[in-house]
């Protein structure tokens, strides 16, 4: 299936899954609820492994700041649940998932980065990092526990603390990139990666991929289980809504 905002194409046994919301691919409720069935129904169609990419100068640029801070407490409250939720599926995904990340990855758009299995950047100006404590957003539990798990102690402390963007080379040196490509070849590259990691033992494949990712699934499994998410009591401030705003204006940088 396609969507509005979400385009699926197969290339023999490898979907590639497509985010496109312009300007930015920008998460707010409805795309992310696009984005969970889309990725349901790629699973319910079984391809040996998964391409997921962006669209235009974005992989993703985070949340959507001209929506998703006016949520009521209540939207904040199902928003927040579908998030955990989507990037537990992705994080926890059987099958490989190779990340073409074709642009800019912000915010909660790398933790998207983050969730796939080998990541390729462009050899580009696109931008990167963590910029939530810009905004005054504090990280979901789910986007934390993938965040811990992908990047080494001091990457997350820098990343999250200092809320800068920085190039691709830097977010290669980082571990958030595994490699850089033109952006001309960067899908062909994920298609070839995606066809390698497919042409593994498919069951073992899986078992690793739990081995290696299992303390921070089951973290996941247990907070959307037992909707645990700190978070849940109060995400979004009155200031996150101001900050938020101001970055929208110019008036802030970031």
């Amino acid at each position: 299936m396609s969507s509005d905002h979400v385009s699926l194409e197969r290339h023999g046994a490898i979907a590639v899954v497509q985010l496109n919301r312009p300007p930015a691919n920008a998460l707010e409720l409805e795309f992310a609820l696009e984005f969970e069935a889309a990725f349901d129904s790629i699973l319910r169609d079984a391809p040996e492994a998964m391409v997921l990419t962006g669209s235009g100068r974005f992989f993703s640029g985070g949340l959507d700041l001209k929506v998703v801070p006016a949520y009521a407490g209540s939207d904040q409250q199902v928003f927040l649940r579908i998030l955990n939720r989507m990037i537990g599926k992705l994080y926890a995904c059987p099958i490989p998932v190779v990340g073409a990340i074709n642009g800019h990855a912000i915010a909660g758009g790398l933790i998207l980065a983050l969730t796939t299995d080998y990541r390729i950047g462009p050899a580009t100006d696109s931008l990167f990092g963590l910029t939530e404590a810009r905004v005054g957003i504090p990280f979901p539990a789910a986007t934390m526990a993938v965040l811990q798990a992908e990047l080494a102690a001091p990457d997350v402390r820098y990343a999250t603390l200092t809320a800068r963007l920085f190039g691709p080379e830097e977010a290669r040196a980082r571990g958030i990139l595994d490699e850089l490509q033109p952006t001309a070849a960067l899908l062909e590259r994920a298609i070839e990666v995606a066809r390698d990691l497919a042409s593994m033992p498919a069951d073992g494949y899986r078992r690793i991929k739990h081995q290696v990712r299992g303390a921070a699934i089951t973290r996941i499994e247990q907070l959307t289980a037992t909707d645990s998410d700190p978070m849940l009591q109060g995400w979004l401030s009155p200031e996150a809504r101001e900050a938020a705003a101001a970055i929208l204006t110019g008036s802030r940088g970031g």
